[in-house]
Parts: structure tokens; sequence; C-alpha cells
């Protein structure tokens, strides 16, 4: 048995402020036992006015809410999952800051018990959209995207990664689930309208098809940049069964016990990953 936390939140525009929040929540988390904590996409920072916003978004060796996160870990001696962070992708070099086209990287980070970066996840899939209710989102004129798909070992079981819009697109958990992931990481920022229609349907739905446990840390509520994010954090079972849901209303910590003995006895009981088959195109 293995216990994990999750970190609703309600991010800012101050990365200092929401530093702390992640702090205090590292703290409480492995007061309660937890192995690992998880925080929503953009824990770091949510603001929607991109001039403002810019003089925030460093590199990661300059990042503070990297660096406090990294420092909490070490001294509660409990692995994090930063949802993710916008950052500058300038500490790969030159070459890749340009093949971005000046653009950042919203990227996930996995930071172990000593403090350590274990694994960095880019998202792939960019949130380009026109909904019926009137709002209009365009990441990827800021966010260059990813390229490869993420797993690392942590005290949960192999830990594959995700971020938000990702969810939508099967291939990438078809590829996490031939890598016999135990749990996959969906951090989010959902907005209201997409979560009410598909937050719930499409987190199972994952969990189902990796026969894997899924934990997707959410951000709620309204934000200081006038945005509003659905919230429900959630931990589903391999079977698609929901163990946490911490609501749309406020933000928050929550357990959860992950059994591991839960993932063989389904992947026996359906075994889908082992009957999988190529299709011809």
């Amino acid at each position: 048995m293995a216990r994990a936390a999750l970190l609703q939140m309600t991010s800012g525009i101050d990365p200092e402020a929401n530093a702390s929040a992640i702090v205090a929540a590292i703290r409480e988390a492995g007061a309660g036992g937890a192995q690992m904590l998880f925080t929503p996409e953009m824990s770091g920072l949510i603001d929607r006015k991109r001039e403002r916003a810019a003089a925030k978004i460093v590199s990661e060796a300059e990042d503070r809410v990297l660096a406090a996160a990294r420092e909490a870990a070490s001294r509660e001696g409990i692995w994090v999952h930063l949802g993710s962070l916008a950052v500058r992708p300038c500490e790969a070099g030159a070459d890749a800051e340009a093949s971005s086209g000046g653009r950042y990287a919203n990227r996930a980070f996995v930071i172990d018990a000593t403090g350590d970066i274990r694994a960095r996840y880019d998202k792939i899939h960019m949130f380009d959209v026109d909904l019926a209710g009137g709002e209009s989102w365009r990441e990827s004129s800021a966010y260059a995207p990813g390229e490869r798909t993420v797993t690392v070992e942590t005290p949960l079981g192999l830990l594959g990664l995700a971020i938000c819009y990702d969810v939508r697109f099967p291939a990438l958990f078809e590829a996490l689930g031939r890598a016999r992931c135990d749990v996959i990481a969906i951090p989010a920022a959902f907005t209201v309208p997409t979560g009410k229609a598909h937050w719930h349907l499409l987190q199972r739905a994952r969990a189902v098809e990796a026969s894997a446990f899924v934990l997707s840390a959410a951000q709620v509520g309204t934000h200081e940049d006038g945005r509003e994010t659905y919230g429900h954090s959630l931990a589903v079972d391999p079977w698609g069964d929901v163990l946490l849901d911490l609501g749309g209303e406020r933000a928050g910590l929550g357990f959860v016990d992950l059994d591991h003995a839960r993932i063989a006895d389904v992947r026996a009981q359906l075994p889908s990953l082992a009957n999988r088959r190529a299709i011809a195109k």
C-alpha cells in the first residue's frame, strides 16, 4: 500500500505566494504519511496577461517555485510531482531556444525525497480551441509542444506523465499503457465548460485503458487573472472507480491510499494490455 497526496490549488499571478502554498502542502503531505505529493498544471503561475507574466517566467535554474519545492521535498523526505511550471527553455542551450521560436515550455517535474529532479515532461498537446461559450485559447502561441513520452520509477511504482489537454489523445495513453505504468499523473487547469462535460469521463477512461491508477491534481475556482477552473482533483483506480474527488469549490489537500494488488487483479480479470493488437492502416 502506498499513500499519495493531491493538492488542489487556485494559483495566482505571484509565484512567491504559489511557492508558499506548495511548500505548506509538502509539509502537510509528509506529516500525513504521503510518500508523494501531486500538484496541478501551472502550479507556479497562472496569468493570462502575457506581458505581465513574461517577467516572471524564467529558466529552471532561476525558478523560485522549483527551488522551493526541491528544498521542501528534501526537508520533509517526500517525493513531489510538480504538475507543471512555465519555464524558459534556455537551460537546454541556444539551439533549443531557437527551435522553440521563443516560446516557453509547459513542463512537469518529478522531484525525489533528496530534492533531486528525477524526470521532466513537456506537455505534448497544445490547447488551441474556441469554445461555444466564447472562451478562446491559443496555448501554442506561447508554449512549444513536447515531443516524447516520459515514465519514471517512484515510491508509487512506475509513473507516466501527462498534462491536462493531453488527456484527450489516446495514443499517448496507449504508449504509457504499453510501458506498464502503475500510475499516470494528469495535472490540469481545466476550463469549467469542458470540465463539466468531460473531466470525470476522460480520467476514468484513461485509468481503464491503461489498467493503472490515475492521479489528477487540478486548479479550481476564480483566479487573479479572471479565469475560472473546474477543480475536482481525482484519484481513479484501474477499474475506473473514483477513490478521491476534491470537488469544485475550493483549494485543499486530499490523501489516497493505492493498493498495488488492485493493478494485478484488474489486469488479470481484464487483460486488455496483453490482448492489444496492432491494427493495419
